[in-house]
Order: C-alpha cells, then sequence, then structure tokens
C-alpha cells in the first residue's frame, strides 16, 4: 500500500471519528436502535453513510480535473482551518451536551407518533405480505428505509461532508475512502449498540475542542506541503 493511501487513510479516519461521533445523524442512530430491530438500523445508517462517503470522495478526486491543482490545494487548506475554527468556536460556546440529544429525540418523536396512525390501519396487510414474500420485505423495510433517509439527508451539506470533499481533493481519494467507511463503521456501530445512554456520556464540547484541533493540523499540514 501506497504511502499516500495510508496517508489518506489515517487523516480520513481520524476525521470521521471526530466529526460523526457525539453528532445529530450518531444520535439519531441510538435512539432509533432503541424502537426497531439493529441490524435495520445499522444497515440504514451504514447504507446511507457509506454512499455518502463515496460520493464525497468523487466530488473531491473530480475536482483537481475541473481546476488547477494549485487552486485546489489552496481550497482545501481554507478549508481545513475553516472548519478547524468553526469547530473550536462550537466547541468554546456549547452550552449543554443534552440540547442536542433532546432536539433529535423530539423530532424522532414527532414523525414516530405521525406514522404510527398510518402503520395500524395497514397491519393485517403488511402482515400477509410478510409471510408471501420475507425477503423482500425486510430488504425493503420501511425502517431500514427510514435510518437511511434520517442519515443521508441529516448529513448532507455538513461540515464531515464538505471536509470529505476537502481531503479526497488533497489527499488520495481512495484512502480517504477506506478511512471514512471504517471511521463510519465504528462510530455507527457503537451508536446502534450503545443506545440513547452511550450517545448522552458523549461530551459535545470535547469532541469539538479535539474535532477543531484536528482540523487546524490539517490545514498547518497542507500549508507547509508543496502542491505536487
Amino acid at each position: 500500500m501506497s504511502l499516500s493511501v495510508v496517508q489518506g487513510f489515517t487523516k480520513s479516519l481520524a476525521m470521521t471519528v471526530l466529526s460523526e461521533i457525539g453528532d445529530k445523524t450518531f444520535i439519531a442512530a441510538a435512539i432509533l436502535a432503541m424502537r426497531h430491530p439493529r441490524r435495520l438500523v445499522l444497515t440504514g445508517c451504514l447504507s446511507a453513510l457509506i454512499v455518502m462517503t463515496i460520493l464525497s470522495a468523487v466530488v473531491g478526486w473530480a475536482a483537481p480535473n475541473l481546476m488547477s491543482r494549485k487552486l485546489t490545494h489552496h481550497v482545501a487548506t481554507a478549508l481545513f482551518f475553516g472548519f478547524g475554527l468553526w469547530s473550536l468556536w462550537d466547541g468554546f460556546h456549547q452550552e449543554g451536551d443534552a440540547g442536542e440529544l433532546a432536539e433529535v429525540e423530539k423530532q424522532l418523536d414527532a414523525d414516530f407518533k405521525g406514522a404510527t396512525s398510518t402503520t395500524k390501519e395497514h397491519k393485517d396487510d403488511d402482515e400477509k405480505k410478510k409471510k408471501t414474500r420475507p425477503f423482500l420485505t425486510q430488504f425493503f423495510s420501511p425502517i431500514l428505509l427510514k435510518a437511511f433517509s434520517i442519515t443521508f439527508f441529516g448529513e448532507w451539506g455538513d461540515k464531515s461532508q464538505l471536509a470529505t470533499i476537502g481531503l479526497a481533493a488533497d489527499e488520495n481519494p481512495f484512502g480517504v475512502v477506506l478511512g471514512g467507511i471504517l471511521g463510519q463503521t465504528l462510530c455507527t456501530t457503537a451508536a446502534v449498540l450503545g443506545g440513547k445512554s452511550l450517545a448522552s456520556q458523549i461530551s459535545e464540547k470535547v469532541v469539538a475542542l479535539f474535532g477543531g484541533a484536528l482540523f487546524i493540523i490539517f490545514g498547518i499540514q497542507s500549508l507547509l506541503s508543496p502542491v505536487n
């Protein structure tokens, strides 16, 4: 494995773990896993994150082909510094760790209550369908699709997605994808298995500060490295 792949892998892994652990999609996965089968929640959430990681890396990989390598390098450097300062600001101004957990839980409760009334009306029909085509019913489960959609649209335009694009533009995109997928797998599995209790114990302030420091380090390294 080449040095560029290893470097892209390690940067992506560290960035993904510090960006994803304790964020809204992490909390949503933890709460969903308490209410629905864990394997469906894990499959839905993880599939969305893997798709998002690959899409972001492809955009980052294509960027140097659309503009000069030097300009892409400078944009990626600016993104690292920008996200670092953003994360540090969030960390220093974080009032409490329970706010985001309560907000996500409230949103999921509203969605759950709205879906319950509709589900009851079609419960008998759904049971008959499950008996005739169990595999398809499980594969296209409403729970899996819900977990996928909540995670995918929750990550769209998020800081971690933009950072992945910048990282893939400046590092080996294959290594970025591998590191991102491993990081997403670790975080999502921890959320699903740990549940709400784990999510409530994670300090958003500490994660934001460490994540901000990591982005600043990436920015300094990118600033000092020569453009290939």
